[in-house]
């Protein structure tokens, strides 16, 4: 396998129950094999998201300063800005070369029985900043829905079974800055080699190369010619919820060759999490005797708590 599978959402959303059948099960096939797609006729905006971009560019162009008012470390960096190379991928001590911004979930105000989540922090500096923001989250977040009705078929589930468990999740859109490298990284790279915590991540574009996935003859492939596409993946809450059944895939973001350190680089990934009181505990018809129970029962919470430590934002 060279690249990622590509696959058509509008499959899946169709009234073909041909088409809808086949894109369940090349989902699912892809997702046991090496944890990530790349789908088109995804549902987002480019006008938006080119919006949303711009926007990012410019934030991350203020003074350091101006930034770190919004910083949140005292939050685990769960929501506003966390500054550059604090954050490092699980088993490494080294920073990522990086700096994020994280919007988190805009409380749907019909929701009688809110979950108990950090608010999110206002730019006052960019107006359309939060705007925008909040648009892409609602669309991702929509998008998400629909992949993981899809998952749900694949595990023999009721189409919504995840429905309310990610109504008001604890999900969060990450928007990046791989700053210009202005000298030897030693061993620090953009990303580290890791895997998500969430039960799935869409990704939507990317301003340069660099993401490589691990396949199972354990050699990292390049991710590319996905542009129009949303890259999607299996994390690691949904592997276990699938006692390894559905694969979560050890990827990173690598620097780019020396001529091109000078060049920065952005993306904006959305982790789709369920809400934090949702159980976690793997699903009764991914264990058997040939597979038995890989996990202790836990909650989202839970799970979330011990890998945000493990990275060094908590």
């Amino acid at each position: 396998m060279d690249n990622i599978p590509k696959l058509d959402l509008s499959d899946f959303i169709s009234d073909n129950s041909t088409l809808k059948s086949k894109f369940i099960s090349d989902l699912g096939h892809a997702y046991e094999e090496i944890g990530f797609v790349a789908i088109r006729n995804h549902g987002i905006p480019q006008s938006d998201l080119n919006a949303l971009y711009s926007n990012v560019k410019d934030f991350f162009n203020l003074d350091t300063e101006i930034k770190l008012k919004y910083d949140d470390t005292a939050g685990g960096g769960q929501r506003g800005y966390t500054g550059f190379g604090k954050e490092h991928a699980k088993n490494r001590n080294t920073g990522d070369l990086k700096e994020f911004w994280h919007f988190g979930q805009f409380i749907d105000p019909s929701d009688t029985n809110p979950p108990k989540l950090p608010n999110n922090k206002t730019v006052a500096e960019i107006s359309d900043f939060n705007l925008f923001g909040e648009k892409i989250y609602k669309a991702l977040e929509n998008t998400g829905v629909q992949m993981l009705r899809a998952i749900a078929l694949y595990l023999n589930l009721d189409e919504n079974y995840f429905d309310q468990k990610v109504w008001n999740g604890n999900s969060i859109l990450r928007a990046i800055h791989y700053p210009p490298i202005t000298e030897d990284p030693k061993d620090a790279i953009r990303a580290g080699e890791h895997e998500d915590i969430n039960l799935i991540t869409l990704l939507v574009g990317a301003s340069a190369d660099g993401l490589e996935v691990l396949n199972k003859q354990g050699k990292y492939i390049a991710v590319t010619e996905v542009e129009n596409h949303i890259v999607i993946n299996v994390g690691d809450m949904l592997q276990r919820l699938t006692n390894n059944k559905l694969k979560s895939t050890t990827h990173r973001v690598v620097n780019p060759s020396e001529e091109k350190w000078h060049e920065p680089r952005f993306s904006i990934p959305f982790f789709l999490h369920p809400r934090p009181e949702v159980r976690l505990d793997c699903l009764e018809n991914c264990i058997d005797e040939n597979n038995p129970k890989q996990y202790e029962d836990c909650s989202a919470n839970e799970f979330l708590i011990q890998r945000l430590t493990e990275i060094g934002l908590i």
